[in-house]
């Protein structure tokens, strides 16, 4: 990698920081939609429903009346199957925002390392001489 010339850093430097904040802008952005996901299912016999939020916490729960007609195995495997369905699905629309803001910072340009720093300033020591 070739440093550029010094005559650029103010606006080297300009650059990486209105990137930077562009990157946390949007990875704020996305942590907000993450708060705001909700991932459903229902049993296939449509007497339970589900509601998981980003975390996967089970936010809301519902059944129908009949569900009273299975016996209490059945009851609990298909609780169990319809929580895991609506986590899976929070989580996957979680995955989509997250993917997607950090496939927009991806091209944020590498940090300014002490090489970087150390070159500059023999450059400018060379420069006084």
């Amino acid at each position: 990698m070739t440093t550029p010339s010094p005559d650029g850093d103010a606006e080297l430097l300009e650059r990486v920081l209105l990137e930077g904040r562009t990157m946390m802008r949007r990875l704020q952005d996305a942590r907000a939609l993450v708060r705001d996901v909700t991932g459903g299912a229902e049993s296939p016999d449509r007497t339970m429903k589900a509601v998981a939020d980003g975390r996967g916490e089970i936010v809301e729960l519902h059944f129908d009346p009949r569900v009273m007609r299975l016996d209490r195995e059945a009851l609990g495997r298909q609780v169990t199957a319809v929580l895991r369905a609506a986590q899976r699905d929070a989580e996957a629309r979680t995955r989509e925002i997250m993917d997607a803001a950090l496939a927009e910072t991806a091209d944020v340009p590498a940090p300014l390392d002490e090489r970087f720093v150390r070159d500059r300033v023999e450059r400018i020591a060379r420069d006084l001489l």
